[in-house]
């Protein structure tokens, strides 16, 4: 898949740079006979590639889950958006808002409609509210939620996770043709019980229920303890799948080539109260992916 990743990018490349510009106005003044055949294509300026992507957009609006929200990483169950890694004020986080825009401009031009606990049948919604405010770039992170139910067989199918986020891009295209959308990956659950398991805190909160399908039993090997963590995993992965072949039909959209997903969180970036959730740090590590995707 990664392969194919750098495939695709390589011919989009090429594409973008093989459109042309406009020709120019008329070089002949006066009564002059208009030139024609070589001279007419002499006469024209030099064609300029256009471009399909702003790394400058002036304009961020934000939708998704708890991430997005910064849940749990001020104040024990509370969002605190100041610190989302796609709209957040804070300094220590330097969020894509304010790398783009600057602290004053962020402050004016950025919008957070993500919501805590939404899966991707959720975003559409959020996508409409966020045309209203016309921005040059959408910033989406959805489909921990998803994957994160009750049971495995509670989890959102793959095909009904495709059509919710075709449906969400359909819903932006139709208001905002022109808008750019940065699409995150879905992190990796697997990784967050791998580090979780090893804080007695962490195994407390998580039988609040946070993620079950993924961090019931945490202590637990069982081969069907496994089978069902891998059932996770494998469902992350797919939706991952979805999200670039999803994105990759639109000229300008960015997947992050799933850097959020391989991205190896450490106890330092996870919440200390949930050891779940991205703590300030990493909600700064999400900022630096996102800002990497979309100035590259």
């Amino acid at each position: 898949m990664r392969k194919r990743r750098h495939v695709t990018r390589a011919v989009l490349g090429a594409v973008s740079a093989a459109v042309l510009g406009v020709a120019g106005c008329d070089a002949v003044g006066g009564n002059s006979p208009a030139p024609s055949g070589t001279d007419a294509r002499s006469a024209r300026p030099s064609p300029k590639p256009t471009p399909t992507w702003d790394r400058s957009p002036a304009s961020v609006a934000a939708v998704g889950d708890s991430i997005t929200r910064g849940f749990d990483a001020c104040t024990v169950l509370s969002d605190c958006p100041e610190v989302s890694w796609a709209t957040g004020s804070s300094p220590e986080v330097n969020s894509l808002a304010v790398r783009l825009l600057g602290k004053a401009k962020a402050a004016q031009r950025s919008w957070n409609y993500a919501v805590t606990g939404a899966r991707m049948a959720d975003v559409p919604g959020q996508m409409a509210q966020a045309a209203t405010r016309r921005p040059e770039l959408v910033a989406v992170m959805a489909g921990a939620n998803d994957a994160c139910r009750d049971t495995t067989d509670a989890m959102t199918s793959v095909a009904d996770f495709r059509a919710q986020f075709e449906d969400a891009m359909g819903t932006l295209r139709e208001a905002l043709p022109k808008t750019q959308v940065y699409v995150a990956s879905v992190p990796n659950l697997m990784r967050l019980w791998e580090l979780g398991r090893t804080s007695p805190t962490g195994k407390q909160v998580w039988e609040l229920g946070i993620c079950p399908s993924m961090l019931s039993d945490p202590d637990s090997l069982t081969t069907l303890a496994n089978q069902r963590r891998e059932t996770v995993r494998e469902r992350v992965e797919a939706y991952n799948e979805v999200l670039e072949e999803v994105c990759d039909k639109d000229r300008r959209c960015r997947f992050d080539d799933g850097a959020v997903y391989d991205f190896r969180f450490g106890v330092q970036q996870l919440s200390r109260w949930d050891w779940f959730h991205p703590s300030v740090d990493g909600q700064a590590r999400l900022a630096e992916i996102a800002y990497r995707t979309v100035t590259n």
